[in-house]
């Protein structure tokens, strides 16, 4: 059964997304089903359409272009591998609707992504990869000094150092329905989330990492997350000279063949100010999820944290929050680019349905057979005839004109542009 987070109201309840009933815009979610922090975010919204055309590098239509100047959505054509030679950096009030991809969505693979220094922004169905190629001590996503940001339904893999990274001073950003894993040497560890306030990790998946799935430093919540065959340890505290609080409801942590210990959590200390509830662990890894309860004495460190009574987060839009078990579903039927997963997400999630018995961390993603081969589709060349971003088809269907580039902006009676509800569509 789902329950709330006490004292905050749920406004949306859905995982997926739809059209969404009108609102006061100063409030509705940036889609049908974002929660947490960063929930408000507009993005792109009522600004100009910019489409990626193809799979280069840079250049005319390249993504790299599409996401170097501020405030419009990003659409893409094509559907496939975009192979980088040097990070991506993302400029301020920008969608990126990686669901408008045909064929298996989008695939970005190289040297990482940069959001750091931007504000509002929306990220959907999009992998990001970073691999032994990129440069040490890199990340797959890396956001610093950024605000009102939420990324939904993204995997973060492969990265050098941490696979994601959030730090220095970053707020209000959610992280929901993804996945974090498989970072490769010379560090191997999950995700740095440190100095930061106002943070929601909710419905994440965090797979075969030795460390950090994530760290957790800052003022953040850690909702109905799921984390599997971490090697050293689970989930660390901030373990810092400054206070910092976590909010940890209804996680599962589940041991696998590569955990080296039973330290689903590790490294907290008295600074750390946790609100813990309804969190369970799994250390028998026999193919069957056997729970328990997560006691004090499961948190690591060389002081205990200081526990609290009551959760110290309040965001704007509530995360729905579901026991560990029908997370455990609900991760594993959608977390990530979860309308067309590839060969390396579907391998994931089948180890996270072994329940302990399949999974390994790795040195290099040579050792899942590298980044797939994907051959490039593109739309038809009468999809989208005045280019507004939305398809011609829908546009019929839904009393807009597939010949006037003017109406894909302006706002529905719902809030939304008729653009975002035409996005939001294709997630139902």
């Amino acid at each position: 059964m789902k329950t709330l987070v006490p004292g905050v109201p749920l406004l949306f309840a859905g995982l997926f997304c739809s059209v969404a009933r009108a609102q006061a815009p100063a409030t509705f979610p940036a889609f049908p089903g974002a929660e947490g922090f960063g929930a408000l975010a507009t993005g792109g919204r009522g600004g100009e359409v910019v489409h990626v055309a193809n799979l280069n590098d840079s250049g005319k239509g390249s993504f790299r272009e599409a996401v170097s100047r501020p405030g419009h959505t990003v659409v893409f054509d094509v559907g496939g591998v975009i192979k980088t030679k040097s990070k991506i950096a993302v400029a301020s009030n920008v969608t990126i609707a990686g669901q408008s991809a045909p064929g298996e969505g989008i695939t970005i693979y190289g040297e990482g992504v940069s959001f750091s220094g931007s504000k509002n922004i929306i990220v959907r169905y999009v992998r990001f990869r970073q691999g032994i190629a990129g440069s040490r001590g890199g990340k797959a996503i890396n956001v610093t000094k950024a605000s009102d940001l939420i990324f939904d339904h993204v995997s973060a893999l492969w990265g050098r150092w941490d696979s994601l990274g959030f730090t220095e001073g970053v707020e209000r950003v959610t992280l929901q329905n993804s996945i974090i894993g498989q970072a490769i040497d010379p560090q191997r560890f999950g995700a740095l989330i440190d100095g930061v306030h106002k943070v929601t990790l909710a419905r994440n998946l965090w797979i075969n990492n030795q460390s950090r799935h994530p760290k957790l430093k800052g003022d953040i919540q850690y909702i109905n997350n799921v984390i599997y065959n971490w090697g050293v340890s689970g989930t660390i505290g901030g373990h810092s000279a400054a206070v910092w609080h976590q909010d940890m409801i209804g996680n599962l942590w589940i041991k696998g063949p590569a955990s080296s210990s039973d330290k689903a959590l590790d490294t907290f200390a008295s600074t750390d100010t946790v609100f813990q509830r309804n969190n369970v662990v799994d250390l028998q890894p026999d193919g069957q999820l056997k729970t328990r309860p997560i006691e004090k004495s499961d948190f690591h460190g060389e002081t205990p944290p200081t526990f609290t009574d009551a959760p110290f987060q309040t965001p704007p839009i509530a995360v729905t929050v579901q026991s560990p078990e029908t997370t455990f579903e609900t991760v594993a039927q959608s977390a990530g680019v979860s309308l067309h997963r590839d060969a390396v997400e579907t391998t994931l999630i089948a180890q996270l349905r072994s329940l302990g018995t399949e999974g390994k961390i790795i040195r290099s993603e040579a050792e899942m057979g590298g980044q797939p081969e994907v051959t490039p589709v593109s739309h038809p060349a009468d999809f989208d005839t005045d280019a507004d971003g939305i398809s011609d088809a829908w546009e019929r269907q839904h009393g807009l004109n597939p010949n006037d580039i003017k109406d894909g902006p302006q706002l529905a009676p719902s809030g939304y542009s008729h653009l975002e509800e035409y996005l939001n569509s294709l997630c139902a």
